[in-house]
């Protein structure tokens, strides 16, 4: 598509060029002057009702021949308008003028912050939102150190549940309505409202409709203050003891982009984290909040194997990996099979592919898993990298092996089975058929059904607790960081997998993560050149995938194929006149 075309305007004295359609607060942005906002929201229409961001705004002085009046630098003289203008709602214009640290405009500010916080409790302490709050901020720069205020503050309700996920204060909202435009414009679930009028106005949902939509939790990330709240998070944790670490959602195959807050080994919460290509700036509830699992009691600790009867025994790593590889070098290929997992990295199906080549295995396959899907984010897919084990495993209909798998353990052909992060169970092999297997090698993260009956346990670490990468159902490579440790003696399913193979082969030489996606990148055309960290925050597009069997692209982002092209309009870079 076209560029579009560059439109010059000053603010605060000097020169700058940017492309048409941009609106006046972002161009002030990308040169450095910021303008605090509340309503305003850069993936939402602007109402410009906060009236925070106002600035003073000008426009070339025309002369008699209807041509704009130069000055001595020979730009454009400004005839600046007598009242200020609101920056969220107005795009640039050719020899537009703005002021964005003026008197007048520090003055409204002033204004504007001493009318929010008439009626605003003085209760920061005790908030849910102290340490990431706009209002807390802009209170600082902008608010009076003094109060004007005499009469008795306006009361209204208070821990209002609005929806299963999210919970109400409504004497902290300062009416900024941007969750109710995000539940118009992007949940397209319009069950938010304000009601009452003046100082009595509330923010509510419809009597008959909670917010209960599987993207509530996103108008808790865009209020500016405290009064929508996560139920799971509220009171837990203080958001400047949070480490936060760039990571993705493994819960389905868009594979979101974001922020895990963590404390000491702990995981807290999940937020989005803004990416145009992937999810622009939101998530689902379902994928946010899926992560009570890696904090669960049913966690393999300790690896262990098969010490006769029906029992297992605790064993060191060393131990626990040369039993494994023993007992499989007691068959061929043919009494061999495996079930993999499209919730693995690249990395470990990288080694999952050595393991299989070695061990000469014919038969193998991952399990596909699948639910209901919508048109915003989240995906029927719910592997987070089905891609990468068909681009890996060379598989061409995951899946179509399993039955193959079960029936083969049934008849006795198959005496040695390999489990990676799945339960042989939940396929159709009964609890009985795993008992008379010789071999029966697990490495996962949770006791199932199977675990009891394995004559090797191998604990592994969960999504948070490693480094890795995964192919998203849009052919984005992308980038997962270790967030959190693994429990007890849990350790990277990679490093397990390597040791396997060096027990089997006798050669290693892969010291680290970053050593076996080069290896990959060798053996895989299209990772040839890439490395972990040349992937980036934001990830790489690797392989074109039919529009039939992807996901929609993020709400209000173009598709991915026109995001190169409008990466010029995005950035965050203005030119300067020269």
């Amino acid at each position: 598509m076209p560029d579009a075309p560059l439109l010059n305007v000053q603010i605060d004295g000097a020169w700058h060029q940017f492309p048409k359609g941009m609106r006046v607060i972002e161009a002030c942005g990308q040169v450095g002057k910021f303008i605090p906002r509340y309503c305003y929201h850069p993936k939402l229409s602007s109402p410009g009702n906060c009236r925070m961001c106002l600035i003073e705004m000008g426009m070339p002085k025309m002369g008699p021949e209807r041509k704009p009046e130069l000055g001595p630098d020979g730009k454009p003289v400004i005839n600046w308008m007598p009242r200020p203008q609101i920056s969220c709602a107005q795009d640039v214009a050719e020899g537009m003028g703005i002021r964005t640290n003026s008197p007048l405009a520090e003055e409204c500010r002033r204004g504007v912050m001493e009318s929010l916080l008439i009626n605003h409790p003085l209760d920061c302490p005790i908030c849910d939102q102290a340490g990431e709050c706009r209002l807390q901020e802009f209170s600082v720069e902008y608010g009076r150190a003094d109060s004007r205020f005499l009469e008795n503050k306006v009361k209204k309700p208070k821990r209002v549940p609005v929806g299963p996920r999210v919970t109400l204060d409504d004497e902290r909202c300062i009416l900024c309505s941007r969750c109710i435009r995000f539940c118009q414009e992007v949940a397209h679930d319009d069950v938010l409202g304000f009601v009452d009028r003046g100082s009595h106005t509330i923010l509510t949902a419809h009597p008959d409709r909670p917010l209960a939509n599987n993207y509530s939790l996103n108008t808790v990330d865009i209020c500016p203050v405290g009064a929508l709240t996560s139920t799971h998070f509220r009171f837990e944790m203080r958001v400047w003891f949070l480490k936060e670490t760039k990571s993705i959602c493994t819960s389905c195959a868009t594979g979101c982009n974001t922020l895990i807050g963590s404390r000491e080994d702990v995981i807290y919460r999940q937020t989005p984290r803004e990416n145009t290509a992937v999810n622009s700036c939101w998530m689902c509830d379902y994928g946010r909040l899926n992560f009570d699992y890696v904090d669960s009691t049913d966690r393999l600790l300790e690896p262990e194997i098969f010490a006769g009867g029906d029992k297992l025994r605790a064993a060191n790593w060393e131990s626990a990996i040369n039993h494994a590889a023993l007992q499989l070098k007691h068959f061929s290929g043919w009494d061999i099979a495996l079930i993999a997992s499209a919730r693995m990295t690249n990395e470990e199906l990288w080694l999952t592919a050595q393991l299989i080549r070695h061990l000469h295995i014919s038969l193998f396959d991952i399990v596909p898993r699948t639910g209901a899907g919508d048109d915003i984010l989240l995906s029927e897919d719910r592997n987070p990298n089905a891609n990468g084990a068909k681009l890996i495993l060379g598989l061409q209909e995951p899946g179509a092996n399993l039955r193959t798998i079960a029936d083969a353990v049934a008849s006795g052909r198959v005496r040695a089975l390999i489990a990676l992060g799945e339960d042989p169970t939940q396929i159709g092999i009964d609890v009985d058929q795993l008992k008379q297997l010789p071999s029966f090698i697990i490495m996962n993260i949770l006791h199932n059904a199977a675990t009891p009956h394995a004559t090797a346990v191998l604990p592994s670490s969960a999504y948070a607790e490693k480094r890795g990468s995964m192919v998203n159902g849009r052919g984005r490579l992308q980038r997962l960081n270790r967030a959190v440790r693994a429990p007890g003696q849990a350790r990277d399913d990679w490093e397990i997998l390597r040791d396997l193979v060096q027990a089997l082969s006798g050669s290693n030489s892969l010291g680290t993560v970053e050593d076996v996606f080069r290896q990959m990148a060798e053996g895989v055309p299209q990772f040839n050149g890439l490395s972990l960290s040349k992937i980036g925050d934001l990830g790489v597009r690797v392989i074109d995938v039919p529009k039939e069997s992807t996901t929609p692209p993020p709400p209000g982002e173009p598709a991915e194929e026109e995001f190169e092209a409008q990466a010029l309009l995005t950035a965050p870079v203005s030119h300067h006149l020269k």
